[in-house]
């Protein structure tokens, strides 16, 4: 039996495949496809049954990584949203926070909401935040408001009310006018997808869920008929953004949860394979096509938040705290009107793709630079399935890039990679330090198909001692979506000072959450055996603003002194002091569900007979140091515990390292190497 995992980036979709009975793992890579992404799936699926002649219906298990909600924001591609709210507030969404995106930059401002003003329609009713009905829904109102709606076109309709997360019950009955009326159209309610105070976020994230939803429906759809259509039956189950897996009718109810679908997963595998290698504290360092996402462990455990911007618009939902910045293999390197050389956010992509890939991609970047550098194969990549030209990527730098600013081609290749490495110090520097971390107690874990190319760079210029580079990094993030578990938060806000009869009511609300996510763990196929719930309690000092996350062992009636104990020792570690003469509020009640899958065995690559590790050499610039001639290594050939020095380059199927003059590399016990970057 097989478990296949597959990621789809802007570049490259990554898959990884386990072979269950003999414990065999194989990686594969293959362009994708931005105007239908589940094209490039099909592909790469057809390919592993080919190469490996597996049955597919040997295949009982696909874990699916996507950006295609994400992108959809990005590129406004999504359907024409409509908004029934309660009377007063249709301009929520408009205004916002009143806070500027850049303090000091009156240039930019915040985006164009998704639904327009004419489609955002008012009805009477309203609910207190204690859950006390003070208007009753005005139904002939909501039927009304969907006939406009209707006769306007829109094919998803967002309905939130003032404090539903307290009293779900107008929401529900006008979602079920709305259905009658509009049958055909995609109905998301705030309730449903995030029942938690803050009527802003609340509407924002309802309304990004109701734009994804009826086109990633349409792509679900062709995805499911095109897996059927190869003769696989096996689940498929997509990454969410806090790293977990859910199952497609999950997904399409709640399709914003997969915002950073992809990345999240990444950064799973890179805790899981960090604990294996004894590296708990943990800086990812993912670079990819388009984009760099960095992240930190701490103690063996992913760093969580509840919000973050999407497209520039606010998302309130668990996901993985990853950061983000254009600068990926494929951004652009350009002067800018003021003649300074500027590296992304623009990226060629897939399609055209750098200039080297022959493709049609005229402009270069930064995959050219390390081609012209001699630090990627100038001949082939991806084992000699993607063909490179590196003439033509050495005349672009020239004539677009050294020539104008009076450099050589090297001196302007490596200029592009300076710039490019200052954007990646300044996000790990984010993550890092400025949180309050010292990164010479963390590794920088390096994936991605272009994050071992710069990890040895990067780490050097942070002041972090030791990069850590797994076994075929390209594919880390398809890897991951074999490491994570199925799983859902389930949330509901109760603000309330902590008194014992509040206490009581989130211990009533907490046990109820409990049985719903049992019950969803159960549809998802999860047996009882492997199902794990957590309980966690949002709490915070009364007059305070925003929360902490406080974990909990378990739903105890006695449980309000240990609650306040653990919630003042976390304040304290997050923000360095304690209140205690100040009472704690209560604020969200939190349940996560954990379907526990069996894990991808992480095992060092077995040498092949006869071939040596050393595949040639060939010069490499090195910056200051200029060329220097330097050996290049097989990774799969590499024995475990073989040590050398830098200058080295690393190469394999999906990735490269390059370890700089200086520096060693170690492989260790399970195959992950090991660079020590300073002595």
């Amino acid at each position: 039996m097989y478990r296949i995992g597959f990621d789809v980036g802007g570049t490259f979709t990554d898959f990884t495949m386990l072979d269950e009975d003999g414990g065999s793992v194989h990686y594969f890579k293959v362009p994708s496809t931005p105007h239908d992404p589940s094209e490039a799936i099909e592909t790469g699926l057809a390919a592993l049954i080919d190469v490996h002649s597996i049955d597919p219906a040997q295949i009982r298990h696909l874990g699916h990584g996507t950006t295609v909600a994400t992108n959809m924001v990005i590129e406004r591609k999504g359907a024409l949203t409509g908004l029934i709210t309660t009377r007063g507030f249709r301009d929520t969404l408009e205004i916002g926070r009143q806070t500027r995106p850049h303090l000091y930059d009156y240039s930019i401002s915040r985006p164009t909401p998704l639904v327009t003003r004419e489609l955002r329609l008012e009805v009477d009713e309203r609910v207190l935040s204690d859950g006390t009905v003070e208007v009753p829904l005005n139904e002939e109102q909501v039927a009304e408001a969907a006939r406009k709606l209707g006769e306007a076109g829109v094919g998803a309709v967002v309905i939130c009310f003032l404090h539903s997360y307290r009293r779900p019950d107008h929401e529900r009955r006008a979602a079920e006018i709305v259905r009658a009326i509009l049958p055909d159209a995609y109905v998301s309610l705030s309730s449903s997808v995030l029942p938690e105070f803050r009527e802003f976020e609340r509407m924002s994230t309802t309304v990004l869920n109701a734009y994804m939803g009826p086109r990633m429906g349409t792509y679900l759809e062709r995805l499911l008929g095109r897996v059927s259509d190869l003769g696989i039956t096996g689940e498929l189950n997509t990454v969410h953004s806090n790293g977990g897996l859910m199952s497609v009718p999950t997904v399409r109810e709640i399709p914003v949860r997969t915002c950073v679908s992809g990345p999240a997963a990444g950064v799973i595998g890179a805790a899981e394979i960090g604990q294996v290698a004894n590296f708990p504290n943990l800086v990812t360092f993912d670079v990819g096509g388009t984009s760099t996402d960095v992240s930190v462990i701490v103690g063996g455990k992913p760093l969580f938040a509840s919000d973050r911007l999407v497209a520039d618009y606010p998302v309130k939902t668990p996901m993985i705290d990853i950061h983000v910045i254009g600068a990926g293999g494929g951004s652009i390197a350009a002067i800018d009107d003021a003649g300074a050389l500027k590296v992304g956010p623009r990226s060629a992509g897939a399609a055209p793709g750098p200039v080297a890939y022959g493709r049609g991609g005229t402009e270069p970047t930064i995959t050219d630079a390390n081609i012209v550098l001699g630090r990627l194969d100038p001949v082939a990549l991806l084992e000699g399935r993607l063909p490179v030209d590196a003439a033509a990527a050495r005349k672009a730098i020239e004539e677009q890039i050294a020539r104008p600013l009076g450099l050589s081609v090297e001196e302007a290749a490596y200029g592009i990679l300076r710039i490019a490495n200052a954007n990646m110090s300044r996000a790990i520097r984010s993550v890092s330090t400025e949180r309050g971390h010292d990164v010479r107690d963390f590794a920088l874990f390096a994936y991605g198909g272009a994050g071992p190319l710069h990890a040895c760079d990067l780490a050097q210029d942070c002041g972090i001692r030791t990069v850590l580079v797994p076994q075929e990094p390209g594919t880390l993030c398809a890897r991951g979506i074999l490491l994570s578990d199925i799983n859902m938060d389930f949330v509901r806000s109760e603000l309330s000072i902590a008194t014992p009869a509040a206490w009581s009511r989130a211990c009533e609300v907490l046990t109820e959450m409990e049985a719903e996510a049992a019950a969803w763990l159960s549809r998802e196929g999860v047996p009882e055996a492997d199902t794990v719930l957590r309980i966690i309690v949002d709490a915070r000092y009364d007059g305070q603003n925003f929360e902490v996350s406080v974990p909990l062992d378990g739903v105890h009636a006695d449980g309000l002194e240990d609650l306040i104990a653990r919630f003042r020792r976390q304040h304290v570690q997050e923000y360095g002091y304690d209140v205690s003469d100040r009472p704690v509020e209560i604020v969200n009640c939190r349940v996560q569900a954990i379907g526990r899958v069996s894990r991808v065995p992480i095992a060092p690559p077995i040498p092949v007979p006869g071939v040596d590790a050393v595949k040639g050499r060939r010069p490499v610039y090195f910056g200051e140091q200029g060329w220097i001639e330097t050996s290049i290594y097989r990774r799969g050939q590499l024995p475990i515990g073989r040590t050398f020095a830098g200058p080295a380059i690393i190469e394999e199927m999906s990735s490269t390292l390059i370890v700089r003059p200086g520096q060693t590399v170690t492989v260790d016990p399970v195959g992950n190497l090991i660079v020590s970057v300073f002595e």
